[in-house]
């Protein structure tokens, strides 16, 4: 196999780059990763310079690749390494630049390592994990970082040398439930209540909220999803705004089967609305924005509707990003999550990985802490 670095996406065919990308996470696909680059969302102006590792057989046939990133900053990844980087600086080791595979501004837990469906797996992953080593060796890299990727990469990936690092999301699965009555039923008597309490009270509000689906999306709620997500991260001093109106174009050209918007109206006016990503029974929370200040919105907007809305397509898991614990109290469970990290320098990876000993201990015992006081029954209790 031919080892080749890509710093555009679009020097790939659309259909051979998503041949490796079938069953994999929708943030794998090419529509979303090209459109990220061309938009300017990722690239040298950003910190985020695009280095994919694409893998062909001997007749030219792209076999295998991963979405890989030059970092000049630890921002937008959400497996946070600030600390990391603040220890490399006082004993004089540079930490930046480094690698992150990773898709951008998403932490939500996929492959990582594609590969085609008639290639060996093993040996694709294995030929990308250790190119990622050989760079951060020869180039001046500090460290290779695989961010939310599955189990069997974690597996493979630790036998080569890399550290687990463990965190944990706040996730909805569902068991089997039809209708929204049947989420509700599920849940403790206290936060059933709540739950019923914020959507009836929202309704009072003359607040209607609408999904809207895939093809079905019009074309004109994208510039007014633009805009609601802006208005978020210009609420807030943390925030920084990643994407641009120029994407959102790109994604209602090139994605709009992928997406499925949740907007809230107040007497015909967008007071509200998340962008949702779905794919193979999963659907992603991504981005939410509110053009008023509104009692219980939030929730009803991103959650409750969201639910119906996996209800409705069939998804079995709802991923509603980073943070918030405030989900645990509407039956979003803690769910593990794992990303990789091989460190250059011995001194850095020692001290790394003794740190992340004591972390997992502590993320485990939280979890469990967590699962102990869920908002769902337990044996049919309320």
């Amino acid at each position: 196999m031919k080892l080749t670095i890509l710093n555009d996406l679009r020097a790939v065919a659309p259909a051979a780059w998503d041949a490796l990308t079938a069953r994999a996470s929708p943030f794998l696909e090419w529509a979303w990763l090209a459109s990220l680059e061309e938009a300017g969302c990722v690239g040298e102006r950003t910190g985020w310079m695009p280095q994919h590792l694409a893998l062909h057989d001997d007749d030219g046939r792209l076999v295998g690749a991963c979405p890989l990133y030059v970092k000049a900053h630890s921002q937008g990844e959400f497996v946070f390494d600030h600390g990391w980087a603040e220890a490399a600086m006082r004993a004089g080791i540079r930490y930046y630049p480094k690698l992150l595979v990773a898709t951008p501004f998403t932490p939500a837990t996929g492959v990582r390592f594609l590969s085609h469906p008639v290639a060996d797996r093993a040996r694709v992953r294995r030929a990308l994990a250790t190119a990622l080593r050989e760079l951060c060796g020869n180039d001046g890299y500090s460290s290779v970082h695989v961010n939310f990727c599955l189990p069997e990469e974690a597996d493979a990936l630790e036998a080569l040398g890399y550290v687990r690092r463990v965190g944990y999301q706040f996730q909805w699965t569902n068991p089997g439930w039809r209708t929204f009555d049947d989420y509700l039923a599920a849940l403790r008597s206290k936060r059933r209540n709540q739950v019923r309490r914020e959507r009836r009270e929202l309704a009072a509000q003359d607040v209607a909220i609408a999904t809207h689906v895939g093809d079905a999306i019009p074309d004109e709620l994208f510039a007014p999803m633009f805009d609601l997500y802006r208005s978020t991260v210009e609420k807030f001093s943390w925030g920084h705004r990643y994407l641009n109106a120029k994407l959102f174009d790109l994604l209602r050209r090139r994605w709009k089967r992928r997406l499925a918007f949740v907007v809230a109206r107040r007497r015909d006016r967008i007071v509200a609305g998340t962008l949702n990503v779905w794919k193979h029974g999963v659907l992603y929370g991504r981005y939410w924005g509110a053009f008023e200040d509104i009692r219980h919105l939030h929730f009803n907007v991103c959650y409750y509707a969201a639910i119906e809305l996996a209800l409705a397509l069939g998804v079995t898991r709802f991923e509603p990003g980073a943070g918030g614990e405030f989900k645990h109290l509407r039956g979003f469970d803690a769910r593990a999550t794992t990303s990789m990290h091989f460190l250059g320098d011995p001194r850095l990876a020692d001290a790394v990985g003794r740190y992340l000993v004591d972390e997992r201990r502590a993320v485990a015992r939280e979890i469990g802490w967590l699962d102990a006081q869920t908002a769902l029954r337990r044996g049919g209790g309320t």
